[in-house]
């Protein structure tokens, strides 16, 4: 990584499962090459699989996609996919890693586990976004973030592959907006712009 990369102060983390990829293309293609925030993305996904869906997604958006490693500092422009059986999480105010706890934990890597990391831990602008998926994983830890004041999003039911993530963020009260897929870069881009 080179040096002149600074570290993030604003933070966009992005969690979804089924129907997932496609949603993440329209999203992450619908930032500028100069967005001026992180983004993380919790993709319920294999991790053979990681490393696939990345590259991907890269040839879907004008910023930087890639697997997520031990240590990674957030920097602004830069997509970090978790690509891991274990969770990840922020281990610093700065930095991710992995952890296998908690084990019990169906969905890995677990949104909620990374939501609940960014709540405790970082301390700039966050974004909370929950799109398409089955059950309802990350509902809790946006709602974690929405009483913490942060922004959060779910995607529409209209616009969801299955509507049951974003579903059960909704009924927790735990979405500011609840948004059509094609709206939320747009939203994202305007909010992070007002913040700077």
């Amino acid at each position: 990584m080179s040096p002149f990369l600074v570290t993030a102060r604003r933070l966009v983390a992005i969690g979804a499962s089924a129907g997932g990829p496609a949603a993440l293309a329209t999203v992450l293609g619908g930032l500028p090459a100069d967005f001026p925030a992180a983004v993380v993305v919790i993709q319920h996904i294999d991790e053979k699989v990681a490393p696939g869906m990345a590259q991907w997604l890269a040839g879907q958006c004008r910023i930087t996609v890639r697997v997520a490693a031990e240590g990674d500092r957030l920097v602004a422009g830069t997509v970090l996919l978790a690509g891991s059986g274990d969770h990840l999480r922020l281990k610093a105010s700065d930095r991710v890693g992995y952890d296998p706890e908690p084990r019990e934990y169906i969905y890995r890597p677990s949104i909620d586990v990374f939501f609940d990391s960014l709540a405790r831990l970082w301390t700039g602008q966050a974004i909370g976004v929950l799109l398409t998926g089955m059950g309802r994983d990350g509902a809790a830890g946006l709602k974690t973030l929405f009483d913490q004041g942060r922004y959060t999003i779910a995607q529409d039911e209209a616009t969801s592959a299955i509507y049951g993530m974003p579903k059960a963020a909704r009924s927790l009260g735990a979405a500011v907006d609840v948004l059509p897929l094609d709206q939320i870069a747009p939203r994202l881009v305007a909010t992070v712009a007002r913040r700077i």
